[in-house]
């Protein structure tokens, strides 16, 4: 079996693939004319489906009492991972494109690394390497994301293209007509929201330490408030009917993949690794999102790209690095007696505050 520390990599690594097929799938939904306000529905109800099961069986044992205390937080976090970011996400990428979405979402480590440090989930020590090295990180790998979708240069690989570039962007929703001011202003408070959303959910787990469970009630509280907000604000029936098979997918796969599985991950990744690394991957997604538009859409890979993926691939390290060293730091202040005089030193120190004979009280 690996070592906890690599299945933590292995799962965040994995979830980027499954962020980044979600961008192709719900641009494939929002091309099919799926209403913004049902499709959060359709997609929260699977997950709901999914997570409901398999947090009530496999956390039955372990699961602590719920309080009121613990529903509002559950609500909070249905709020703001669910329903605003959700939201503000599908509103910024009807009036941009899935290129731009995802270099917005680039602002998510940088933004919960700002909020984790002071609220002091993450500790930053700028007189130290190891706090340097996760600065740095984060600016590396935002950056790395930054030049992957604003810098091109040269074409490194040029597949040969089934329609041409035109058609590319008509299918990647990079057409005329978009309002690209409001739709980086709605890209931007969903970053924010997903920033809040993974602090949030480590503060969470401090008082609730059933990650799925946790994530089961997100779940349900993002579909109580999203289907309110339908059932007030759709008045077309037609709305609720799936109408091709390319909604269906891309509901399935949103649902039991992004929403459920995803979920899920994250909230484990948060509570092992803390909310600055479960964050700190999300660049990643913006290369996987390049090199899946080139296998799957034919798109050309530029020299950015090249650059961009080293860049990423290097602040992961320095942030994973960082982290590391932290804690090899923190091991050696905790423990800095050597084991042969660990026993000599707790005596002393306990013949001096216990007397060996109490005193009997008359």
């Amino acid at each position: 079996m690996l070592p906890e520390r690599a299945n933590l990599h292995i799962a965040l690594t994995f979830l980027q693939f499954c962020y980044a097929g979600n961008h192709i799938f719900l641009r494939i939904a929002l091309d099919t004319g799926v209403s913004k306000l049902i499709f959060p529905v359709f997609r929260n109800i699977t997950a709901l489906v999914l997570l409901g099961p398999l947090a009530y069986f496999s956390e039955k044992k372990d699961r602590p009492s719920i309080t009121t205390y613990c529903v509002v937080h559950f609500f909070l976090l249905g709020l703001v991972g669910i329903t605003m970011k959700e939201g503000f996400y599908l509103l910024g990428l009807e009036k941009t494109s899935p290129t731009f979405a995802a270099a917005m979402q680039n602002s998510v480590p940088a933004l919960t690394f700002l909020m984790a440090a002071l609220l002091r989930y993450e500790s930053v020590h700028f007189n130290r390497i190891d706090g340097v090295a996760k600065v740095l990180g984060v600016l590396a790998s935002v950056g790395g994301a930054t030049i992957i979708t604003l810098y091109k240069g040269p074409v490194i690989y040029s597949p040969r293209l089934g329609f041409n570039q035109e058609q590319y962007l008509t299918m990647m929703g990079d057409t005329p007509g978009k309002d690209w001011n409001l739709g980086g202003i709605y890209l931007f408070c969903h970053s924010l929201c997903w920033s809040g959303w993974i602090v949030m959910q480590a503060f969470v787990l401090k008082i609730y330490s059933a990650p799925l469970t946790v994530s089961a009630f997100t779940c349900f509280f993002g579909v109580v408030q999203f289907l309110t907000i339908a059932a007030f604000f759709e008045k077309d029936s037609k709305a609720w009917q799936f109408n091709s098979s390319g909604e269906i997918y891309s509901v399935l796969f949103s649902g039991v993949v992004t929403s459920g599985l995803a979920s899920a991950i994250q909230i484990w990744t948060i509570g092992k690794g803390g909310p600055v690394l479960a964050s700190i991957y999300l660049p990643l997604q913006t290369l996987l999102v390049a090199v899946m538009a080139s296998i799957i859409f034919g798109e050309e890979f530029f020299l950015g790209g090249i650059i961009g993926a080293l860049l990423i691939i290097f602040g992961l390290y320095l942030v994973v690095w960082g982290r590391s060293q932290e804690t090899k730091t923190l091991r050696e202040v905790i423990v800095p007696l050597d084991s042969n005089n660990h026993w000599e030193e707790r005596s002393d120190a306990f013949s001096l505050n216990q007397p060996l004979i109490t005193a009997q009280s008359s």
